[in-house]
């Protein structure tokens, strides 16, 4: 499960992050590509935008179920 505490600091506000136990898998940036994004100097994944329709947060919701390591949290 995602922890509040160890947000990477790139997530944008909103009910949707990524903690620092990402391993860069791609998962949630194939899934959801609107909405994750890759930090490339750091090798780790991270919210750019949050969910606005239905479809995006379909999305979300789907790569943080997929997550290999249960990085991606949703506070919503």
């Amino acid at each position: 499960m995602a922890d509040q505490s160890q947000k990477v600091p790139e997530n944008v506000a909103g009910s949707f992050y990524v903690d620092v136990t990402c391993i860069d898998c791609d998962l949630c940036r194939e899934t959801a590509p609107l909405n994750f994004v890759r930090h490339d100097a750091e090798g780790y994944s991270f919210v750019v935008r949050q969910p606005e329709e239905p479809a995006e947060l379909a999305a979300c919701l789907a790569a943080m179920e997929e997550c290999p390591v249960e990085a991606i949290g949703n506070d919503g």
